[in-house]
């Protein structure tokens, strides 16, 4: 199945932007877009509630603003990520906004609805939900969702288990549409790696919160910067579902990072945890382990052309070792 045309024909990179709680705002997202990757943020991030009107006819300006001014380098479709959870009481407001404003793309995580997927529908508009297993993946599609993205083991934030070979594995088995493969990606190769995988497109998160149009603390994108993938520890304890963090944060927020508690699953939040006194994301950063690939913080614009400039070469590489094999085949053929 081919990729929509909204995912095929505007990105200049297969990216999207993962949706980054309280990091990814309307900076962040038009200047992913203008790069040339989708650029996506929660619909969660605009507080008050009344904010996402506001935001949305920000991107929605600027970026036609910028396709006027630049035809030959028009900008990537943005995206809105909606929390589908019994907890989430903005839920209904938040999809009648980004309907009104026609959001190209949805992101719909921790549950899979027919009448969210409606509503995308009734404009045009493209839902991608995100899965960690096989079978949510399933229920997805059988829900009416367009795409998937899986989440595998590495990622950052809320993850899943599976390796990303055997994820995608499973669900290609059955789903030829969209794939955007989630988990440990910060770097060109990977997203030529998910692709020759079976995914169509990488999904990255963690290399942007250290941009400089990040929402982050500087003190949180440094640490980016200095850690790497042995720095992120797997836990509960902070939303009720299993995500990764940053070690040294849960270290400066006086805990034990080798002796976690289990949380309860079915109290999920998206604020406090086990301690009250540290909530995940404001003390607690989310990241993932890919991030031995980010030295600086540069502007997402910069970071979208060191990934180009990566996979051009991932690409140039795998072409000039495919090459050999063949030669070497045709030789011995002879």
């Amino acid at each position: 199945m081919a990729l929509p045309p909204v995912l095929r024909d505007l990105l200049r990179l297969p990216v999207i932007g993962s949706p980054l709680f309280i990091i990814s705002g309307p900076d962040l997202v038009i200047a992913q877009c203008k790069a040339g990757v989708v650029g996506s943020f929660p619909a969660l991030n605009a507080r008050p509630a009344s904010m996402l009107d506001e935001w949305l006819h920000r991107i929605t300006e600027e970026l036609a603003e910028w396709d006027r001014d630049h035809p030959d380098t028009p900008s990537a479709p943005f995206a809105v990520n909606h929390i589908v959870h019994k907890t989430n009481d903005r839920l209904e407001h938040d999809l009648e906004v980004s309907t009104k404003w026609k959001a190209p793309i949805v992101i719909t995580s921790l549950g899979a609805r027919t009448d969210v997927n409606a509503a995308v529908h009734s404009y045009g508009g493209v839902v991608l939900h995100d899965v960690i297993n096989n079978a949510f993946a399933r229920k997805a599609v059988e829900k009416g969702a367009d795409g998937l993205i899986p989440v595998a083991t590495g990622a950052g934030g809320h993850a899943g288990t599976l390796s990303p070979f055997a994820l995608i594995h499973s669900i290609r088995e059955w789903f030829d549409g969209p794939i955007a493969l989630s988990g440990s990606i910060a770097n060109g190769h990977a997203i030529l790696g998910a692709q020759a995988m079976g995914a169509d497109l990488a999904y990255i998160g963690s290399a942007f919160i250290a941009t400089q149009e990040a929402n982050a603390d500087p003190a949180y994108k440094q640490m980016i910067v200095d850690s790497t993938g042995e720095d992120i520890t797997y836990t509960n304890l902070f939303t009720g579902v299993h995500g990764n963090y940053l070690t040294p944060s849960i270290v400066a927020a006086g805990l034990d990072p080798a002796n976690l508690p289990e949380s309860d699953p079915s109290r999920m939040n998206f604020g406090s945890g086990g301690n009250q006194k540290a909530k995940a994301w404001r003390d607690i950063w989310g990241c993932g382990q890919g991030i031995g690939a980010v030295k600086a913080v540069p502007t997402a614009a910069e970071m979208v052309a060191r990934l180009s400039a990566e996979y051009e070469t991932a690409k140039a590489e795998l072409a000039l070792k495919t090459s050999f094999t063949a030669g070497k085949a045709l030789m011995a053929a002879e």
